[in-house]
């Protein structure tokens, strides 16, 4: 009778590319995550989500709210005495806008598992993904910087020398202006399309999700250009409401910021599937 050989040690288990023992979970991808199909009903549904958020945790949201007006008075000082860094500084604030909200996606988020928002919780929110959050504010800090040098060259290249409003938009809307005008807003346009586009939903999902900010960016930008007539008519919801707030010396904000920063996470839960 033959002896028996003995057998060969199994081979260890290999992980797949991207995988560990300790994260068997294959990381995200542009085009591994799902998006939901979304209708022209959700953004009022997010919105009204988001206001029973604001109601849940209202010290929270005023609060927030608070930080965005006094970013609405710190561009009205800025354009009564240099009134040509307004679009730069207006830029900064909205590149600010998603960052500050953070806190507000936070509260959110801990209301949806059926927690109480906390203070400390929601003001270090960003400590949780800090490195992937600080990779997508620089990429939005360089836009802001792209847009702050187009601005000044807009005003460069309508105005002999840089022309002094005094603080008065009646003079800057004056009908002479209208080439100036037609340009400053247009390239307003192309960057705030551009930064809404990267970041509509890319700060909710990094703090929700493990994943990286280009990711986080990119998936966002798909978004838009895939359901571009829903995130449009989100776009135009949020400038609509922004504006309106600002009216009374930006007193609105006090509400309308924490009410879009709750109905921001909801559109991204509504838009990208688990």
């Amino acid at each position: 009778m033959t002896p028996t050989e003995p057998s060969s040690p199994a081979a260890p288990e290999v992980p797949a590319p991207g995988l560990s023992a300790d994260n068997p979970t294959p990381p995200d991808s542009v085009f591994s995550i799902q998006l939901r199909p979304l209708s022209f009903a959700d953004p009022l549904r997010w919105l009204a989500a988001g206001w029973q958020d604001f109601r849940r945790a209202p010290l929270i949201g005023l609060f927030f709210g608070l930080c965005f007006v006094l970013m609405g008075w710190a561009i009205l000082l800025v354009y009564r005495h240099a009134p040509i860094y307004t679009l730069a500084l207006s830029a900064g604030f909205l590149l600010m806008g998603p960052f500050v909200c953070l806190g507000l996606y936070q509260a959110s988020r801990r209301l949806e598992q059926g927690l109480q928002p906390r203070w400390l919780d929601c003001l270090s929110a960003w400590r949780k993904r800090m490195s992937q959050i600080a990779i997508f504010g620089a990429v939005l800090l360089i836009l802001e910087m792209i847009w702050g040098r187009a601005a000044l060259i807009v005003f460069a290249v309508s105005f002999q020398g840089m022309p002094d409003f005094a603080g008065s938009i009646a003079q800057l809307l004056n009908p002479e202006n209208l080439g100036f005008i037609i340009s400053y807003l247009s390239v307003g346009a192309l960057f705030a399309g551009l930064i809404y586009a990267v970041s509509v939903i890319s700060i909710p999902m990094l703090l929700d999700r493990d994943t990286d900010a280009v990711t986080a960016g990119l998936t966002s930008m798909r978004l838009v250009l895939t359901q571009t007539g829903v995130m449009l008519f989100w776009g135009a919801l949020i400038t609509a409401l922004v504006l309106l707030a600002m009216l009374p010396w930006f007193i609105g904000l006090l509400v309308v910021g924490p009410l879009l920063g709750h109905a921001s996470w909801h559109a991204y839960r509504a838009a990208v599937a688990r």
